[in-house]
């Protein structure tokens, strides 16, 4: 039976954080929000999590002070608390001890795709573009290459980033904070 958008009942990130603190949602279940709706966490193949360790080594060995990287932890966003595979945050992790970073504070947010990449290349997207992520990485393990997305159009009917870059093995893509590019990787660097 199809199931229609009026059917579905959406709840707010502050009912989600209820939720998981009340022990509703536990550890155990493998759902994130996403616009309202919990959905099920897609599955990680050997391919991501290997492309999802070298991003994280290749990553935190360019960070600057100021500034820490976290694998699969919650974000808070307008109505989502997705859990991308990896996030760069302004501050230490300690800074955050009673809320989720959220969009101010995160300049950007990598996600690893294999099985999920229409959730990343369409969700996600939309979902971290209305939420003025300023850089958004798709690692396409299938493909073996790197979408990376800026400008953001913020909450707007149709949200999307105004720019798309692929890069393919040989090159290496910028990593951008806060509007200054702290260095680059290698895409083979970032591929299982």
């Amino acid at each position: 039976m199809p199931v229609e958008d009026g059917d579905i009942w959406r709840i707010s990130v502050d009912r989600y954080h209820r939720m998981v603190a009340s022990g509703v949602i536990t550890p155990d279940d493998r759902v994130e929000l996403l616009e309202g709706v919990l959905v099920n966490k897609m599955s990680k193949s050997p391919p991501h999590r290997i492309a999802n360790g070298k991003a994280r080594r290749v990553l935190e060995a360019l960070l600057p002070t100021g500034w820490y990287l976290d694998t699969q932890e919650p974000i808070s966003l307008d109505d989502s608390e997705p859990e991308p595979d990896v996030v760069i945050v302004r501050g230490r992790t300690e800074d955050y001890a009673t809320a989720h970073p959220t969009p101010a504070v995160i300049p950007l947010v990598i996600e690893v795709a294999d099985s999920s990449l229409r959730r990343d290349r369409e969700d996600k997207r939309r979902i971290y573009a209305r939420n003025g992520i300023a850089v958004y990485w798709i690692v396409n393990v299938a493909d073996r290459l790197v979408d990376v997305f800026s400008g953001p159009s913020g909450p707007v009917l149709t949200p999307d980033y105004a720019t798309t870059t692929t890069y393919r093995p040989g090159d290496a893509v910028p990593v951008v904070l806060a509007g200054t590019t702290v260095g680059s990787v290698n895409v083979s660097d970032l591929l299982p």
